[in-house]
């Protein structure tokens, strides 16, 4: 089953943040990730507040999403993550095949 990593992003440091998008989408290539959203136009319709940055990555399997997570390879995109941006990170299971 498929699951994905949904990050809303606050850039603090553009040239920090295009370091860690190339390493992290080396990474996520290898771990077999594949982009679906990667910071588009967002927009509200309900609720609230305004979305920042949304990215939503998509791998075959849960268990595939969190070796990619724990691997040494993205451990180094996540140093340069530290001052380069804020996110909320959410890890989530997709639907089971009917």
């Amino acid at each position: 089953m498929s699951a994905y990593v949904i990050s809303e992003v606050d850039v603090r440091d553009a040239t920090g943040f295009e370091s860690y998008c190339t390493i992290a989408a080396e990474t996520i290539a290898k771990y077999d990730g594949r982009y679906l959203v990667r910071g588009g136009a967002a927009s509200v319709v309900e609720g609230g507040p305004l979305p920042k940055a949304i990215i939503i990555v998509e791998f075959p399997t849960m268990e595939r999403l969190r070796e990619w997570y724990a691997s040494p390879e993205y451990a180094e995109a996540l140093k340069v993550r530290e001052n380069a941006l804020d996110r909320r990170l959410i890890l989530v299971e997709g639907v089971a095949p009917m």
